[in-house]
């Protein structure tokens, strides 16, 4: 039994710690970085984390949705941790930084796939830092040398892909990390209502029309999170379907369940026979091989 348990709020960061007599566990949530999306809420075992909309300010932009965390529920397993793109969370033991499902090899992580050519970028050239929306990237040239090193913050980013289509040398290569559909039911998107273009993160994939003032999306660059869906007026006027997500091999039963809540049984389906395959031309190769190899 925990010996005390405590949270503390504030304006940068949520703090919920669970002290026990030998380990001390903590969660901390970084609201700098955190969208108010729905994955972490969706997919926690203990439902310990809800997702609110913040009150509409009149004549101001609609703020992103509150995340908060019921202490007595959460158990720091790190599921909110490991699926969250923008790593907003960090869950620790003594301390130390841990995720005690991707450990214990009950959960996956998420594969953060950015390739940068380094050797082709022009020495003046700072497309990709101008275009990141979250100033991920950072990019440090030298004239003498010729040389440019592209620094980018992998581990709070969510691969929109945006550095990739406005590089215009075509050296930055990203694999999405949750694909899928976003779709605006124009005729239930209420008149002169752009609360999901106000919070969503990624600028430029929602985007209000100038000939009917309605809503319209650009999928090349949305990374699916749903944090415009929480703060809809409307429950039908925004649908989000994610069909994969690019994550390290794991074979769970947790990890099922979370992936049929946030893709589809259909789509679940598919990845469960997709490893299927896989572990069968496995097999074949290994009966196959030559002995002594």
């Amino acid at each position: 039994m925990p010996m005390k348990i405590l949270k503390t709020k504030s304006d940068e960061k949520l703090k919920v710690k669970r002290v026990h007599h030998a380990s001390d566990y903590e969660l901390i949530l970084d609201r700098s970085l955190c969208v108010g999306c729905e994955l972490c809420s969706k997919i926690c075992p203990r439902e310990a984390i809800s997702v609110s909309r913040k009150p509409k300010v009149k004549g101001q932009k609609t703020e992103r949705a509150l995340v908060d965390i019921d202490e007595g529920k959460c158990q720091f397993c790190g599921i909110c941790s490991a699926i969250c793109p923008y790593g907003a969370v960090q869950v620790s033991k003594n301390g130390q930084v841990l995720q005690s499902v991707v450990e214990k090899e009950s959960f996956p992580q998420l594969i953060r796939e950015i390739k940068v050519d380094v050797e082709k970028c022009p020495t003046d050239c700072t497309v990709c830092e101008e275009a990141c929306p979250l100033q991920l990237i950072k990019v440090k040239s030298n004239s003498s040398t010729g040389r440019v090193t592209v620094d980018i913050k992998k581990e709070l980013c969510p691969c929109c892909g945006i550095c990739e289509i406005k590089c215009p040398e075509s050296v930055i290569r990203v694999r999405r990390i949750f694909s899928g559909k976003l779709k605006i039911n124009q005729d239930k998107c209420p008149v002169d209502c752009k609360d999901c273009v106000d919070v969503c993160p990624i600028t430029g994939t929602l985007t209000v029309s100038e000939k009917n003032g309605k809503v319209e999306v650009n999928e090349l660059l949305c990374t699916f999170c749903g944090a415009c869906k929480v703060v809809c007026p409307e429950d039908s006027a925004l649908e989000i379907s994610r069909t994969s997500i690019h994550h390290t091999p794991v074979r769970s039963g947790a990890w099922n369940k979370a992936l049929e809540k946030l893709t589809s049984t259909s789509e679940m389906t598919k990845e469960l026979r997709g490893k299927g395959r896989r572990k069968t031309m496995d097999a074949v190769r290994k009966r196959l091989q030559p002995r002594g190899e």
